[in-house]
Parts: C-alpha cells; structure tokens; sequence
C-alpha cells in the first residue's frame, strides 16, 4: 500500500466529519439564522461546556469562577444520584 493511500485512508474519517458537521451547521443556519455560541456553567456537576446560547443570557467568563461556590454533593452529605 502507497503512502498516498495510506494517507487518505487515515484522513478520510476526518474529512466526512467535517463535511458533516458543516453541511449540519449550514442547514441549522438556513432555518434558525445566526447563532450565538458560548460556555455554559452546569452548576450541578460542576462542568462546563460550548453550546448555542440566548441572546439575553450571559456567557460563562471563566475568569469570575470560584471553585470554593461550587457546592459538591458528595461533601455536602447528599448521596449521588449517579451511584444508586
């Protein structure tokens, strides 16, 4: 098997990927218009993450986080619904 080949076998998966989530993105953008992409603090896992936000809310700015607001579950005494 030829570099070339090798190549493109390996760069193929990636490349449909990225046709996917284009044409995905495109057709999101035909029906809804613009969107306004930022990070969201999920309070109750203590995560946080890209998604499409409203435009009268307010994007996570990851400089005004406290760790020591975050209040853990599992510190707290409350059990974790993901054990039982």
């Amino acid at each position: 098997m030829s570099a070339q080949i090798l190549a493109a076998v390996i760069l193929l998966p990636f490349v449909f990927v990225a046709l996917y989530a284009g044409i995905h993105e495109f057709l999101r953008f035909r029906s809804e218009g613009r969107a306004n992409y930022g990070l969201i603090f999920d309070e109750e896992t203590g995560t946080s993450y890209v998604t499409g936000i409203a435009e009268e809310e307010d994007a996570f700015d990851p400089d005004d986080f406290d760790p020591n607001d975050y209040n853990d579950p599992e510190v707290a005494g409350e059990p974790d619904e993901r054990k039982t």
